[in-house]
């Protein structure tokens, strides 16, 4: 067995010991790092926790529940049958009116309501976000998806009218996802927007919910695309919510406009919305904290 000398180093000044320490060195963050999508995927399961206290939230306290989501559309969709269906007797295209509202109500009130709610979830969780460190983009994401819970229940609806009027759907029902993702991706890109200016101004919140009802009147929901104007109906090729909802009605009622090139155009103004709002969300997430 052998031994070795232990050699006794000299004690190490305090430079020598501060250039062992790790250094941290903070810089701003540039491109695509801007958005910190790595620490939204890092906090996935935090998104479902957060819709899940979304939809729970929105029905504490209540009688009916969830069942309050089907409610709505259904008043709406006899108040609609009444009114354009009985009254003014608006072309349904050949199909019951109930079911030719119904079918665009669903898409409208999920895109209205997940709109409404992203706008105003950074006010409505300031308690939390003040207080607990995420992803603060995780906040208007979980507001668009607790929706989805809602309008699935409203879809069951759907498909009993269908079955009990006899209506089946076309092959065009098998892009009713991609319609879907149009429709959230253009509430959440809202959302993202109006969430931004709301913590300044808590006007934008109140005003939201009101806009939408007035821009649903100028969306083919209660009344067939036929019925409009040959000027607003070139408007509304570049509202994206007009394709939505004549998508539904196209793929399952067999009726609506049909997919078209025009659509690019509308879908890249979603997409270039949605870019630049999570830029901007991001980039005043470091004082939200301060203004809310």
């Amino acid at each position: 067995m052998t031994t070795e000398p232990i050699s006794h180093s000299a004690p190490q000044t305090a430079a020598e010991l501060s250039e062992q320490r790790p250094r941290v060195i903070i810089r701003s963050s540039r491109g695509w790092r801007n958005l910190n999508l790595r620490q939204v995927w890092l906090y996935r399961e935090l998104l479902w926790f957060l819709t899940l206290r979304d939809v729970k939230s929105r029905y504490r306290q209540t009688a009916l529940g969830p069942l309050w989501f089907v409610i709505k559309p259904l008043i709406n969709m006899v108040i609609f049958t009444i009114i354009f269906g009985r009254v003014a007797k608006l072309s349904s295209e050949g199909v019951p009116y109930a079911v030719f509202t119904y079918t665009a109500l669903i898409p409208w009130t999920y895109f209205q309501s997940g709109t409404t709610m992203a706008v105003g979830s950074l006010v409505t969780l300031m308690n939390i976000i003040s207080k607990v460190y995420l992803p603060r983009l995780l906040v208007p994401i979980s507001a668009v998806v607790s929706n989805l819970v809602d309008m699935g229940l409203s879809f069951i609806i759907l498909v009993g009218m269908l079955v009990f009027y006899q209506i089946p759907p076309t092959v065009g029902v098998f892009l009713l996802p991609f319609y879907l993702l149009l429709a959230a991706m253009t509430s959440l890109a809202l959302g993202l927007w109006g969430a931004t200016l709301a913590v300044r101004y808590r006007d934008v919140v109140l005003s939201t919910s009101f806009l939408l009802q007035a821009t649903m009147f100028f969306t083919p929901v209660a009344y067939s695309a036929t019925e409009m104007p040959a000027s607003l109906l070139l408007i509304n090729h570049f509202n994206p919510m007009f394709w939505v909802v004549e998508g539904f009605r196209w793929a399952l009622l067999g009726t609506g406009t049909p997919p078209s090139l025009i659509m690019v155009v509308p879908v890249i103004g979603v997409l270039v919305l949605l870019v630049t709002g999570a830029y901007v969300f991001t980039r005043t997430e470091r004082s939200i904290v301060d203004l809310l």
